[in-house]
């Protein structure tokens, strides 16, 4: 599929997360320090979203039960989730956030 056009890249400022829905799939960009991250916007516990939930760092909280995430790795850091998050591939072109879904 190769990489898809998300977002203009002032549209993340640092220290934000945005939700967007990429082909039928709903992904969260995360501006870490000016550096852009992308996971699966559904935590792997409750299947909600992080949209609500506060990026700390490279850590994003699920604002339902509290359950942490590195959006660097997608590994969980706090309970009760146990599951690791997907990630994808970003790039910045022309100006344009890309990400690639696989």
């Amino acid at each position: 599929m190769g990489y898809l056009r998300v977002s203009k890249i002032e549209e993340i400022l640092p220290g934000q997360a945005r939700s967007f829905e990429v082909e039928d799939l709903q992904v969260l960009i995360c501006n870490v320090d000016g550096e852009l991250y992308a996971i699966e916007d559904v935590c792997t516990h409750d299947e909600a979203s992080f949209a609500q939930g506060e990026l700390d760092g490279c850590e994003i909280e699920c604002p339902r039960h509290g359950a942490r995430f590195d959006v660097t790795t997608g590994n969980v850091t706090a309970l009760p989730a146990v599951l690791p998050l997907e990630t994808f591939p970003v790039r910045i072109n022309e100006g344009n956030v890309e990400i690639d879904i696989g």
